[in-house]
């Protein structure tokens, strides 16, 4: 591995960072952009009507959620498929190139204006999305294997290239999408992943052998694996095809809430399951153990939080396309502006939580990993409840003022900010040596069950007014903010020497 320590060690052409930096940055900018560019369309297409000038698929908001829920959970938990193929297979760069080629191949596949296409397109991005997202940060990590400060100032730097992809994307794919035509928005994502490739395939040279498979195993074993995961690819793309077949033809109409809130119980019990043999059956010490139902309380508290904060996409992107004011000077913004919101608070407030931690830890007053995740469930939970108050009195014909929802999202990046930076690096923190590849899937699995059950809550506007809705999500999520609170004495005791 000498060229990467080379590369990594002593390149520092990137305002004193390596110049695959840039690379990764823009890479995931890209990505980022295209995905939340998609995103930000994906529930109004498929709730809008048929027969409107900007034609939707007619979904009612049930089925929408629904739909919505699976294809975010998927994205989480093909992120870890797509690490066991980069680890044993592929390497990270080829993971990452496959992946986003496939993911330029979904965003055009739903430009098609056909359903079938529009399906085929999500499944591609679940897929590519799995291979690029996780392997693009751990190239992020192995550009500076010495670790330290100038790590952290990297993962910072890339971080904002996230944020800034998340921002940009919904303007103008929402701009193109919602105003035009939802399938040049698709394209517009499709163009933009596609500008990623390019300068991928450009920056890569300054990556060394950073990323290149190097497990160790001989030609013959890695061989084997890939043909293993190619049989099972195959199998699961012909168990796709039969269901669509079979819902085309009539003869299955899958109940898509149900279907998701049996995966959702699935995901529960598996972690309940799987942490149960490791505290019974693991071989661990018993500070290990400790550690591990410590793991084992923020992935309860984590999918909570983003079982409320990933209704920015859903419940919370029909309320301001229904029910919020988006006129300005006389012009009606497109609802899915305000879903770069979120990123834009990112981006100006995640130095400010940076220097306030820095801060607090010098005097010896920083809270604990259980209160930070106490704190950013009750900044989610104030948000809702301001969405609810100014929901109370919204109607179509007096639609509540964007205020509101700029509101609710600012509380939510509070909350994002206390909690989400905190989760993987307690994880690091915490897992046993031998199980930190697996308490990172963890974390990815708790973020699927969020979006899961997030797509699955905000299905109830079919039933309920969004103020009674965002009010009891605030209540619940505001109730499980107040239990880790007092939870978190007993908690910090149990992480030993972990701050």
């Amino acid at each position: 591995m000498a060229a990467s320590s080379t590369v990594s060690g002593t390149d520092r052409a990137f305002f004193g960072h390596p110049r695959g930096l840039a690379t990764l940055f823009f890479t995931e900018m890209w990505e980022r952009f295209s995905y939340y560019g998609m995103r930000a369309l994906l529930i109004l297409y498929m709730t809008r009507a048929t027969v409107d000038a900007n034609p939707g698929l007619g979904f009612d908001i049930g089925t929408a959620s629904a739909i919505y829920g699976l294809y975010t959970s998927l994205v989480y938990l093909a992120t870890i498929a797509g690490g066991w193929i980069a680890d044993n297979i592929w390497g990270q760069r080829r993971a990452i190139f496959v992946g986003g080629s496939v993911i330029a191949a979904g965003h055009f596949s739903m430009a098609v204006p056909a359903t079938p296409m529009f399906f085929l397109g999500l499944a591609l991005i679940v897929v590519g999305t799995g291979l690029l997202k996780p392997n693009v940060s751990t190239i992020v990590g192995d550009l500076y294997p010495d670790g330290g400060a100038r790590r952290d100032a990297g993962f910072s730097i890339f971080y904002m290239g996230i944020n800034l992809g998340a921002f940009t994307g919904p303007l103008l794919c929402g701009l193109f999408g919602e105003n035009y035509n939802w399938h040049l928005g698709f394209s517009l994502a499709g163009f933009g992943m596609v500008l990623g490739l390019i300068q991928y395939r450009l920056g890569e040279k300054h990556f060394g052998t950073i990323g290149l498979y190097s497990g160790g195993d001989d030609a013959a074993t890695v061989a084997g694996r890939a043909r293993v995961m190619y049989a099972v690819t195959a199998a699961l793309a012909a168990l796709v095809l039969i269901a669509a077949w079979l819902i085309s033809a009539g003869t299955w109409t899958p109940d898509l809430q149900a279907i998701g809130t049996n995966l959702g119980y699935s995901i529960i019990a598996l972690a309940i399951l799987y942490f149960a043999f490791l505290l019974t059956a693991g071989g661990h010490t018993t500070l290990e153990k400790k550690r591990l139902v410590v793991i084992f309380w923020l992935f309860i508290l984590a999918a909570l939080f983003w079982s409320g904060f990933e209704q920015a996409g859903s419940s919370l992107n029909i309320f301001a396309e229904q029910l919020t004011d988006r006129v300005v000077f006389g012009w009606e913004a497109p609802a899915s502006w305000l879903q770069s919101v979120n990123a834009l608070f990112i981006i100006l407030f995640a130095p400010v939580f940076g220097w306030f931690w820095t801060w607090l830890a010098q005097r010896n007053a920083n809270p604990s990993i259980a209160m930070k995740f106490a704190l950013g469930l009750l900044g989610l939970a104030a948000g809702f409840f301001v969405l609810s108050w100014g929901a109370a009195n919204a109607t179509e014909a007096n639609k509540a003022a964007p205020t509101w929802l700029i509101v609710t999202y600012f509380l939510h990046t509070v909350g994002e900010l206390c909690l989400s930076p905190v989760g993987l690096s307690s994880i690091t923190k915490l897992a046993p040596r031998n199980r930190l590849g697996q308490m990172m899937g963890v974390w990815f699995v708790a973020a699927a069950l969020g979006n899961l059950f997030a797509g699955l809550v905000a299905g109830r506007l079919e039933s309920l007014e969004p103020a009674s809705l965002f009010g009891q999500v605030a209540m619940i999520i505001g109730g499980a903010g107040l239990v880790a609170m007092l939870m978190s004495p007993a908690v910090r005791r149990l992480t030993g020497d972990v701050k």
